[in-house]
């Protein structure tokens, strides 16, 4: 049996079906059935038009982006699925704010409903740093099925690491 990174943390009845999807090959079906096409949003521009709508949508009153972009050297399993950081320099005398978003390159190519979950989250930390009930309370405003999402990029990056690229 392959050992489930994404899924470290979850009952172990959770574990034994996903274990069981892999050994009948019918991860990739699951997964299909409710995600079955990818989304458009490439380019570096696209990624940042589709996160500032999102941010203004629900964080209007939060600082600006500076930058979102997908990062290819964000190690998903070690890391994070994408990073968000906010940095602060004084330039004469103004106080210039730099709030960046990056997305793991490997959600460049899926399901849309991945890439906002992951945007969301990034965006949650604009306004909580820690991983707490008030920031989750925060993502599920944005994204009502939020923590399914969750879930589910745990079972697509499964997907990738034991059977291959689902799309």
């Amino acid at each position: 049996m392959h050992e489930l990174h994404y899924l470290a943390g979850y009952p172990p009845q959770v574990i034994s079906r996903i274990q069981t999807l892999l050994s009948r090959n019918q991860l990739s079906a699951v997964i299909l059935s409710t995600y079955p096409t990818v989304h458009d949003i490439i380019s570096a521009q696209a990624l940042y038009d589709y996160t500032r709508a999102i941010k203004n949508e629900y964080l209007r009153s939060s600082p600006s982006l500076s930058k979102v972009v997908y990062d290819g050297k964000i190690n998903v399993l070690n890391n994070a699925l994408g990073l968000h950081s906010s940095l602060s320099r004084v330039q004469g005398h103004k106080l210039k704010a730099k709030n960046e978003i990056r997305i793991a390159s490997v959600f460049k190519r899926g399901p849309v409903e991945f890439l906002k979950m992951i945007v969301v989250h990034e965006l949650a930390h604009m306004r909580e740093k820690e991983h707490n009930k008030a920031f989750y309370s925060l993502c599920a405003h944005m994204e009502p099925s939020y923590h399914q999402l969750e879930f589910d990029v745990r079972l697509y990056l499964t997907h990738i690491d034991v059977v291959g690229p689902l799309y």
